[in-house]
């Protein structure tokens, strides 16, 4: 490797990672979400105001293209395979047996009923999400998906604020997002799989849409089975070699780093995303109570939250003026629809599951949060050329709104069920 690209490209890493971890300090110290910091220092370093004001210097320190621009966007990538490994980890698939038909109704009333909406909205608003018509079907499947998801880590920071994570609602809620997590999950690399054959046939939209349904639904089907059958015995080796041995933290964590590479590797050889490799992989090593300290696990979040995650999300800004792309009816249309198919959804689901009425209306509240995954569910749907950058723009528009207001509404509901601290708006999304 030559000189001049390393240094380039190092040079940029610590410009992000700076303005990233400053950036997430200041909104911490508001009481924001980090992750609100971290998109705004990306927002000063990008094309909307660094490029805006001085573009030959923006250039310069932070090129889109080059051998550095391919190293920086490697390591993006590469961080963001390890995050999605520590958001699988978030994940009790055992709660849902564990809690019965309350997480059951919420996650699938919660999950569907969004869904169906968001797909409704494209089909019923075209003038807002122009698009061919034989894009428009995998289009609405993804705004769909965007708008069922709710965010683990935020509602997980939440219920720890709130004195509830420990508690029966709290193991609720969080088992009600797994259901979330894999309908979205799904439902996105589907709509990946659909683009793929789209983008590369002259097929009619009905041609092409209905194999590539079949063999995206197939794709994914065989990662889940593998990967978490794999996951599962690699979690019960990692355990006793844990209780045998718990000083030998790195050994661990190295077999954690290789499964978390060969399951990308897997995703992408699948033709769905790397991305989903690992987030499977997460939850099939999700620890069980004895575990829930492991060390390994720890360092690899914590070395994934200081370092890849603000360098991911100020990336992010990089690649969008976000203020040339804003439009405010699509956005505040998002707002809406998000809002008001979620937060009800959810609560019809709770009230099945027989919980109270204030407390029905908490846990919907909570579900509206869409935090950071709404953010990379919205980039990795640019990306992969679903949806544009206007859409982008107000999809993670809505899943910051949606993030901020989570926590002051649940509590609120809260009073009238019984007496909790005050609380500040999650600092970790």
């Amino acid at each position: 490797m030559h000189a001049s690209p390393f240094i380039a490209f190092a040079v940029q890493l610590s410009l992000m990672l700076a303005c990233g971890l400053l950036g997430g300090a200041i909104a911490r110290k508001l009481r924001q979400p980090a992750v609100v910091g971290e998109m705004i220092g990306g927002v000063l370093l990008g094309p909307t105001l660094f490029g805006a004001l001085a573009p030959a210097w923006q250039q310069y320190l932070l090129p889109a293209e080059g051998a550095s621009a391919s190293l920086r966007n490697g390591v993006v990538k590469l961080g963001m395979l390890f995050f999605m490994f520590t958001v699988g980890l978030e994940i009790n698939a055992r709660g849902i047996r564990k809690h019965g038909l309350a997480a059951i109704f919420i996650g699938l009333i919660g999950t569907l009923v969004p869904l169906a909406v968001g797909i409704a909205t494209v089909y019923a608003l075209p003038q807002l999400f122009p698009v061919d018509d034989a894009f428009r079907f995998p289009l609405a499947l993804f705004i769909g998906a965007a708008l069922a998801n709710s965010a683990n880590p935020v509602l997980a920071r939440i219920l720890l604020d709130l004195g509830l994570l420990k508690d029966k609602l709290g193991a609720i809620i969080l088992s009600a997002t797994v259901v979330d997590d894999l309908v979205s999950w799904t439902l996105l690399f589907v709509v990946f799989e659909q683009i793929a054959v789209l983008k590369g046939d002259s097929l009619d939209a009905t041609t092409a849409a209905s194999p590539s349904l079949g063999v995206g639904l197939l794709g994914v089907a065989v990662l889940f089975g593998a990967t978490l059958a794999i996951g599962a015995l690699v979690s019960r080796w990692l355990s006793r070699r844990r209780r045998l041995r718990p000083q030998l933290v790195a050994g661990r964590l190295g077999v954690v780093a290789v499964g978390i590479l060969l399951s990308a590797a897997a995703a992408e050889w699948l033709e769905i995303h790397a991305f989903l490799g690992p987030f499977l992989f997460g939850i099939a090593l999700a620890p069980r109570e004895e575990d829930s300290h492991d060390e390994a696990y720890e360092s690899l979040r914590q070395f994934s939250q200081s370092f890849f995650v603000p360098i991911y999300f100020v990336s992010l800004g990089l690649t969008t003026d976000f203020v040339a792309h804003f439009s405010l009816p699509l956005a505040l249309t998002i707002l809406f629809v998000a809002t008001v198919s979620k937060i009800p959804a959810a609560y019809a689901g709770a009230r099945l599951g027989g919980l109270d009425r204030p407390t029905s209306w908490a846990v919907g509240c909570g579900m509206n949060a869409r935090g950071a995954i709404g953010i990379i569910l919205a980039n990795l749907g640019r990306d992969k050329g679903v949806i544009d950058q206007p859409t982008y723009v107000s999809l993670v528009i809505m899943a910051i709104v949606t993030s901020l207001f989570a926590g002051p509404l649940m509590q609120a509901c809260l009073r009238q069920r019984a007496t909790l601290p005050a609380i500040a708006v999650p600092t970790t999304v």
